[in-house]
C-alpha cells in the first residue's frame, strides 16, 4: 500500500506540473514574437496592462524619436511655398510628392539629377525632424531637415551648404539612440575596415518599454498566469536601482558624442554597469568640450544640485512616462521642491518668475558647439539652441 501511495502521490506531483507548466506555455504561446528574441515581448503588449502610460508615453519625445515616414504625416509640415532649398543660382533640393512617394529631388539647372524617397524619421519635431532613405541594407541622411523654430526646410547639420550631398551613411550606432533595436550584420573587410548592414524589416522605432525596463515577457506571462497578484515580478523597477544605475539608464543615449562605444548598447539592461559598453570621458564640466547636444547626463553631474544631493537623479525631475516637454511650471515646481527657502533679489521677486519659470534662468537654452544649420539666402549658420543641463546661477542678460 505504501508503494501504491507513492506512485500516487507522484503521478499527482507530474500531473500539477503538467497543468502549470501547459498554462505557462499557453501563455507564452499567446505573446507575439519579438526580433529581439525569446526573453522580450514588444511595446503592444505592455498596453494591454498600462494603457494610461502607455498612451502618455506615445506622444513622449522618447517614443516619438524615431519612426517610418508615413506621407499624410509629412505633408502637413510643408507648403507649395515653402518645400524648397536654394543652395545656389543653379542648384536647388525640392520636397516633391511623386506617386510612389514623397522624395528629396536634386536639380541642377533645372534638370532632376538625383531623387531619394523619405523612408525613416529621426527627431520627435520639437526641435527638428532629420530623415533618411534606406538603399539596399544600408542608410543615409538626406540633405535637408525640417526645422521647427523657423518652421522651414534647412541644409541637414553638418552637411556641406555650396551644393547638395546624399552619401552621409547612418549607422546602427545612431539607431542605438534613436531607435530599440536593428539587427546588424558587421564584416570585417580588413584589419581597420568594418562594413555594416542593417536589416530594415527588424527596426524597433523609438524608445519602447522594454528598452528602459528590460525583457519583459517571464514579467507578462506570470502576471498572465497569476493576475491577482498586484506587486510586479521580473521586471526592472527603478526604485530598486542605485543611483548609478538609475544615471546609467538615461546615460545611455544622455551622456553625449565623445564616447567610444566597446559594444553595441542595445544589449543593455537596467541595472548594467555602463562603463562595459562605453569608455567614458571622466573630465566632468569645464574640463573637455562638453555639449548641450545630448550630454545631459554629465551637464548634471556636474550641477551643484547633483553634487550636493545624495539622491537627485534624472527622475528626480522627469517622468519619462509624462508628456510635459516645454511645461516650464512644472518643473519649476519640482525646483522649489528642493528650493523653497531659496532667496532672491528684489529685482528677480519683481519679474513674478519663481513659481513659474526657474528653469530659463538656471538651465538657460544654449546653442550646441556640435550642430548649427544653414538657412538658405544667409551667409551665418543659425544656431540650434538647447536647453542646457548644467543647472547654475547664470549672468543676467537684460
Amino acid at each position: 500500500m505504501k508503494g501504491a501511495k507513492r506512485i500516487l502521490f507522484i503521478l499527482g506531483a507530474i500531473a500539477v506540473a503538467i497543468v502549470i507548466l501547459s498554462r505557462c506555455m499557453n501563455a507564452a504561446d499567446q505573446l507575439p514574437a519579438d526580433v529581439r528574441g525569446e526573453a522580450y515581448t514588444g511595446a503592444a503588449t505592455c498596453v494591454k496592462c498600462h494603457k494610461d502610460l502607455s498612451e502618455s508615453y506615445a506622444h513622449n519625445p522618447h517614443g516619438l524619436t524615431s519612426k517610418p515616414v508615413l506621407d499624410a504625416a509629412l505633408l502637413k509640415i510643408f507648403a507649395p511655398d515653402s518645400n524648397s532649398f536654394q543652395y545656389d543660382a543653379s542648384q536647388k533640393v525640392v520636397v516633391e510628392k511623386r506617386d510612389s512617394g514623397i522624395f528629396q529631388v536634386a536639380y541642377r539647372d533645372g534638370k532632376a539629377v538625383r531623387a531619394q524617397k523619405f523612408d525613416m524619421q529621426f527627431g520627435s519635431g520639437e526641435k527638428a525632424y532629420t530623415y533618411t532613405y534606406w538603399q539596399g541594407k544600408k542608410m543615409y541622411e538626406l540633405p535637408l531637415s525640417y526645422f521647427t523654430a523657423i518652421k522651414n526646410w534647412a541644409i541637414s547639420p553638418g552637411f556641406p551648404k555650396e551644393n547638395f550631398y546624399y552619401d552621409r551613411a547612418i549607422t546602427s550606432r545612431c539607431l542605438e539612440c534613436h531607435a530599440s533595436y536593428v539587427a546588424v550584420k558587421i564584416t570585417q573587410k580588413s584589419t581597420f575596415e568594418k562594413d555594416e548592414e542593417m536589416e530594415k524589416g527588424t527596426v524597433i522605432y523609438g524608445i519602447d518599454c522594454e528598452r528602459c525596463h528590460g525583457p519583459g515577457k517571464q514579467h507578462v506571462v506570470f502576471h498572465m498566469e497569476n493576475p491577482e497578484e498586484k506587486n510586479a515580478k521580473f521586471i526592472t523597477l527603478y526604485q530598486t536601482l542605485t543611483r548609478k544605475q538609475k544615471m546609467d539608464v538615461c546615460a545611455v543615449c544622455h551622456s553625449g558624442n565623445t564616447l567610444v562605444a566597446q559594444r553595441s548598447v542595445f544589449g543593455f539592461q537596467p541595472g548594467d554597469d555602463l562603463e562595459a559598453y562605453y569608455s567614458q570621458d571622466f573630465t566632468g564640466f569645464g574640463g573637455g568640450n562638453i555639449d548641450v547636444h545630448g550630454n545631459q547626463s554629465a551637464m548634471l553631474k556636474g550641477s551643484n544640485c547633483y553634487r550636493k544631493s545624495e539622491t537627485m537623479t534624472c527622475q528626480s525631475c522627469h517622468n519619462t512616462h509624462e508628456n510635459i516637454k516645454g511645461n516650464l511650471t512644472i518643473y519649476s515646481q519640482r525646483c522649489i521642491s528642493c528650493h523653497q527657502s531659496t532667496k532672491h533679489s528684489q529685482a528677480t521677486l519683481s519679474k513674478g518668475l519663481l513659481s513659474t519659470n526657474c528653469i530659463d534662468c538656471h538651465m538657460p537654452k544654449e546653442p550646441s558647439k556640435l550642430i548649427t544649420f544653414q538657412q538658405a539666402g544667409k551667409d551665418h549658420l543659425s544656431p540650434y539652441l538647447l536647453r542646457s543641463h548644467h543647472i547654475a546661477i547664470y549672468p543676467v542678460i537684460n
